[in-house]
């Protein structure tokens, strides 16, 4: 017979058995053959492999992430996650479509096309993701309908809010998912559903939203599986407590591993879903189990029943692997062609303005001034219980606490408290909206950073310390249409541009790390403590996130689903 490419002598991932065989690989047109002992006896390849005894495994596959938290476009991401053995991604944008709409996301599609990795995206189903909040773009069901028409869809992203499902029969995301059950009954509905037990629950699962990606506990995520559930476990559930439920319960139909957001120095230094793959071995799960979590039980969640397997008529997606408890890869190849080898160079190209020009004019708002991070209050002076937003490191969520601050001459005296300003404005030119609230925690103690990438409506955020370098720090951010901006002492420490809707960056993925890297560390030389600094910066804004969040219709009690005044009334 004569076939495209032999690979003899590997130890095959069998993902039926969850186990190796060894044996041969025959591969015609892009797709696999024959997996066995058969070899050069009956095939005749125009190319043959010697694998030397390694591992192939299928291509990973990673069914949740969002491409904007990494800040780069998506061939820049493609080439990220290629040389850690992702082949194949199931993208949210609702970053970029919370920017600009039906618009962003089809530009991120269209700008995904020639990308070696493969990317079927979710429709991002809560943008904006509540109704408090000002955004530059939303997803509305006639938006669903068009990209159900012309785009190559695997899902309805994650649903957000989740409080108004259960609470309010008539909200835009009952709306949304009501015309999707019964338009498109077989479309995949994605979950986001934090710290939900019992009857609130199971009536979000009624409501067709299947799965969950959010922080598990052990009783969480039993929960979830009984109730017909898919868990997507990302690396901030990989404790001790729920690996060991992961390990010694039958639960593997049930759950996969995802990335969900991972910062770009992060991406660069540690991997991606190859990270998560080697910590779950680390953790003492078995190499075999940890695969089947990241290939055949994400393709089977998303339906992308030609992959996740290596099986006749399945994709030629796999890697050659070393050593399996390290995972070290050493080759990877997409549709039976090798697309990255751990001993020959792997240079990204430069790709410049991949997007319309508007992409790169989107912070429509004039240079601030001073008076910009004054607080107005209409009270008597005096001292009032003001609400303050509480950040810990461990947690993007935060805690609201009540301290007292004096009024005077209608302005809140927050520069002589222990507390510091953050403050949102609204930069799409639809509405000036602004608003203030007062931070403490393990937050910045000194100096001032600006960004526009907060989640998820992506206005201009600003905390700081004092007024003079939070305006510094503003407008740089303004001058630049978008980034991240550090000042202390009214000088600028660290810039990151992020030129494409305030969010994303066209730079070689590499800089972009180091950039990031660099402002992260700066932000800690401001005394700002985190595990991920930029996440907890930029979740400042997500009023989806508990407990007390800011956007710019004001501060946000998430798990009520209600702006709050900054001044408490008894």
């Amino acid at each position: 017979m004569n076939v495209d490419i032999l690979v003899k002598d590997v130890h095959v991932y069998n993902s039926y058995f969850k186990k190796f065989i060894k044996g041969n690989v025959a591969i015609v047109d892009e797709s696999f053959l024959y997996i066995g002992k058969r070899g050069q006896e009956t095939f005749i390849a125009k190319q043959v492999i010697d694998g030397n005894g390694k591992y192939m495994v299928p291509g990973l596959i990673d069914i949740h992430l969002h491409i904007e938290s990494t800040m780069v476009t998506p061939a820049t991401f493609s080439y990220g996650i290629i040389k850690n053995g992702t082949t194949t991604i199931v993208p949210e944008p609702h970053e970029i479509a919370n920017v600009f709409g039906i618009a962003g996301m089809k530009e991120m599609i269209r700008a995904s096309k020639d990308c070696i990795a493969d990317m079927f995206f979710a429709i991002p189903s809560s943008v904006p993701a509540t109704s408090m909040e000002t955004t530059g773009g939303s997803i509305e069901i006639n938006d669903i309908d068009e990209l159900m028409e012309t785009e190559n869809i695997a899902c309805l992203g994650e649903i957000m809010n989740f409080a108004d499902v259960i609470s309010d029969p008539d909200c835009k995301t009952n709306q949304i998912l009501a015309h999707v059950r019964k338009r498109y009954p077989n479309l995949i509905i994605e979950g986001h559903v934090p710290r939900l037990l019992d009857l609130d629950l199971q009536k979000i699962v009624y409501a067709g939203i299947d799965s969950d990606h959010t922080h598990q506990t052990v009783e969480g995520m039993e929960e979830r599986i009984a109730a017909g559930m898919f868990i997507e476990i990302q690396e901030k559930s990989m404790t001790k407590e729920v690996m060991e439920y992961l390990m010694t319960q039958q639960v593997d139909e049930h759950f996969c591993f995802v990335t969900d957001d991972v910062m770009t120095d992060y991406f660069v230094e540690n991997g991606h879903l190859n990270h998560i793959l080697k910590k779950a071995i680390e953790m003492g799960m078995a190499p075999e189990k940890a695969i089947y979590a990241c290939t055949y039980t994400p393709a089977k969640r998303m339906q992308l029943s030609d992959r996740g397997a290596i099986a006749p008529g399945k994709l030629a997606d796999f890697l050659l692997v070393s050593h399996l408890e390290t995972f070290d890869i050493e080759q990877v190849y997409k549709n039976g062609r090798l697309v990255y080898d751990a001993e020959e160079p792997y240079i990204q190209a430069k790709k410049d303005k991949q997007f319309p020009t508007a992409y790169y004019e989107s912070v429509k708002l004039d240079p601030l001034g001073k008076e910009d991070f004054l607080v107005p209050i209409e009270y008597e002076n005096g001292l009032y219980s003001c609400r303050i937003i509480n950040v810990k490191d461990g947690s993007t969520f935060t805690r609201e606490t009540h301290e007292q601050l004096r009024v005077e001459n209608g302005q809140l005296c927050w520069q002589e408290s222990p507390y510091g300003l953050i403050a949102t404005f609204e930069r799409y030119g639809k509405n000036g909206n602004r608003a203030y609230g007062l931070i403490n925690g393990d937050i910045l103690k000194r100096g001032a950073v600006a960004t526009t990438y907060s989640h998820d409506n992506h206005n201009l955020l600003v905390v700081g310390r004092n007024e003079e370098d939070m305006l510094i720090a503003a407008n740089e951010v303004i001058k630049n249409q978008g980034g991240i901006c550090c000042v202390e002492n009214g000088q600028i420490l660290s810039m990151l541009p992020l030129a494409v809707g305030g969010i994303l960056s066209e730079e070689p993925l590499a800089d972009v790390a180091k950039q990031v890297e660099h402002t992260t560390n700066t932000l800690k030389s401001l005394g700002y403590k985190h595990y991920n600094i930029i996440m907890s910066l930029s979740t400042l804004s997500l009023p989806v996130s508990p407990a007390l969040k800011l956007t710019d219709h004001g501060l946000i009690d998430v798990n009520e689903g209600k702006v709050r005044s900054l001044i408490v009334h008894e």
